[in-house]
């Protein structure tokens, strides 16, 4: 049995604190939803995340010796509205009207997304390993969702924007190969952070929604520095890492150890029920992401 090299290791490692710092986030969401609307916790979230990125992505570019050309700067506003103003809204609404661990589940749907659209935009081959890999995870999700069943606070409005979310964030995700290696995942993060806040801060304007309000309230203030630095800032930072080293595909999976750190907060912190289904799900899944991981000696990858 082989897992490969330390260059291996590393890639799988910046997947599993992506997987760690993304758990966090419908627990996160789902307190301070309580406090903020859903386009508010999204505009402060991103924009409070890419200002906290920006010296690390200005020096990181200086180390690069690149210059954002008007194409990059097009392509960052791209990206931005597909995963914040499309992806990132309609997750936030998808938290609002859904338990925390079917949110987490829904957006963790994207993998498969994001291996059709990198077939066509990062010419990231669709393998039978990756089609194998996808299907029992997949399985496992949705054991895990039930849909067979909803649960107490689960709705199906809910449930077409999480799906909804999915879709967008794997389209984004496949798009982030393509300049990620040049821009680097820092600025990629923090500039497109900003734009897509500045997209949604006009949204909230015309909606007349409220921008700041409660943002200094002691039970939401806390919440949201950590949305904002740790799930955003420093998850997304990990993410882009991730398709740096290892590929938009395998990047991915991180979505699927996501849902079993998600729904055992969310067992802990807001007593939603593990029930067998879940349990199931969550040990398929793990199933999928070790058969990912191993690499038997002399094997191609087919």
């Amino acid at each position: 049995m082989a897992f490969g090299t330390m260059a291996t290791i590393k890639k799988y490692i910046w997947v599993l604190l992506t997987a760690l710092a993304f758990g966090t986030m419908e627990i996160a969401l789902k307190i301070g939803g309580n406090a903020f609307s859903a386009l508010q916790l999204t505009f402060l979230r991103f924009l409070i995340g890419g200002l906290f990125l920006l010296p690390f992505a200005v020096h990181d570019l200086k180390k690069r010796q690149y210059k954002l050309s008007r194409k990059d700067w097009g392509f960052i506003l791209l990206i931005a509205f597909v995963n914040i103003v499309i992806s990132m809204t309609l997750f936030q609404l998808s938290v609002m009207h859904d338990n925390a661990n079917l949110a987490a589940v829904l957006i963790s749907f994207n993998p498969m997304f994001t291996m059709i659209f990198a077939h066509f935009i990062a010419n990231e081959r669709f393998t039978h390993k990756k089609a194998l890999v996808l299907a029992i995870c997949l399985t496992g999700l949705v054991l895990v969702a039930a849909p067979w069943h909803l649960a107490q606070g689960n709705t199906v409005s809910g449930i077409l924007m999480g799906l909804g979310a999915s879709i967008a964030f794997g389209f984004y995700t496949a798009l982030s190969k393509r300049h990620i290696a040049q821009i680097g995942g820092m600025a990629l993060n923090s500039f497109s952070f900003i734009l897509g806040s500045c997209m949604e801060l006009i949204i909230l304007l015309c909606l007349h929604e409220p921008v700041l309000q409660n943002i200094t309230r002691p039970d939401a203030l806390p919440v949201l520095i950590y949305v904002s630095l740790v799930v955003t800032g420093f998850g997304y930072f990990c993410f882009m890492k991730a398709i740096e080293n290892a590929g938009a595909s395998t990047a991915s999976y991180a979505f699927f150890v996501k849902p079993i750190i998600a729904m055992c907060l969310a067992a802990v912190i807001l007593n939603e029920p593990i029930t067998w289904n879940i349990a199931l799900g969550i040990a398929i899944i793990v199933t999928g992401c070790f058969f990912n991981a191993y690499k038997p000696k002399n094997t191609l990858n087919t």
